[in-house]
């Protein structure tokens, strides 16, 4: 009986969090695992910003999350998603494709293409700057609505 109780109670739990799972989808989330995501999913919706470390506790990794949550709502204005990987045994498919030694920064465009690679923490505003130079950011700021 106490096991069907504890099924029922973690379904119960479980439930809510599945919800909000199916809310959020690639246009929508901005901070991400890399075990989760597909690159292909972005193309031409959001620019990638993939964050790697050998763990958690490196702390370059610890210095650029707290550099990107004090300024997420810039980030995602500029339709930026956060991939993060600190697992390099689970050798994602992120981590094959872009092969990352210890702690990068990696920025890609919505084309698809690699803009940036860092081997260190960037402030936000270094890689809103970064953002404002690419090609398809120029063509956003050129055809936004009212610049007449």
């Amino acid at each position: 009986m106490k096991t069907i109780l504890s099924l029922v109670l973690a379904l119960f739990i479980a439930l809510p969090a599945t919800a909000q799972d199916s809310d959020t989808g690639p246009a929508s989330a901005s901070i991400l695992s890399a075990d989760t995501v597909n690159l292909k999913d972005f193309l031409w919706l959001k620019r990638p910003l993939v964050i790697f470390a050998d763990t958690p506790a490196d702390p370059r990794y610890v210095e650029q999350m707290a550099y990107i949550t004090q300024r997420l709502d810039v980030l995602n204005s500029l339709d930026v998603v956060v991939i993060t990987d600190t697992d390099p045994d689970a050798r994602s498919d992120l981590r094959k494709m872009l092969r990352p030694r210890g702690f990068g920064l990696v920025l890609i465009g919505k084309d698809g293409v690699i803009y940036l690679r860092k081997p260190a923490p960037w402030h936000v505003r270094e890689i809103v700057r970064t953002i404002d130079k690419l090609p398809m950011r120029q063509q956003e700021l050129r055809e936004r609505p009212g610049d007449s």
